[in-house]
């Protein structure tokens, strides 16, 4: 499966892209919004993991964008810092699944388990 990873914080989207390579995955890391959406315009990729709390463009203005041009595209929400509010504003959004950083790396299995039988 080929991901994209859009994290400010660097140590988390490495360890997050060493554990999903782990499994067999081809991972691309973005460290911000718009990088994010550049990268997604060159390279479609199977699933996306997403941060919502990062300077500039957030990941729920990141989801807008995406979900304006591609409604399907599978997308996981990585995040530790983001509100009741956000998180609620993103699954209207559609997103397949929420995990909570820090993260555990049985719960990303788990998130990526359930995206595969869809």
């Amino acid at each position: 499966m080929r991901i994209l990873v859009i994290d400010d914080e660097l140590a988390v989207a490495a360890v997050l892209a060493d554990a999903l390579e782990h499994e067999g995955n081809q991972v691309t890391v973005a460290s911000s919004g718009p990088e994010g959406l550049r990268v997604l315009e060159e390279s479609r990729p199977d699933a996306l993991f997403l941060d919502l709390v990062m300077p500039g463009m957030d990941g729920t203005e990141v989801l807008r964008r995406i979900r304006a041009k591609d409604a399907t595209l599978p997308v996981i929400i990585v995040s530790g810092w983001a509100t009741v509010q956000q998180i609620e504003a993103a699954k209207r959004l559609g997103v397949s699944d929420v995990v909570q950083k820090p993260v555990a790396l049985k719960h990303l299995a788990a998130a990526l388990s359930r995206l595969r039988k869809t």
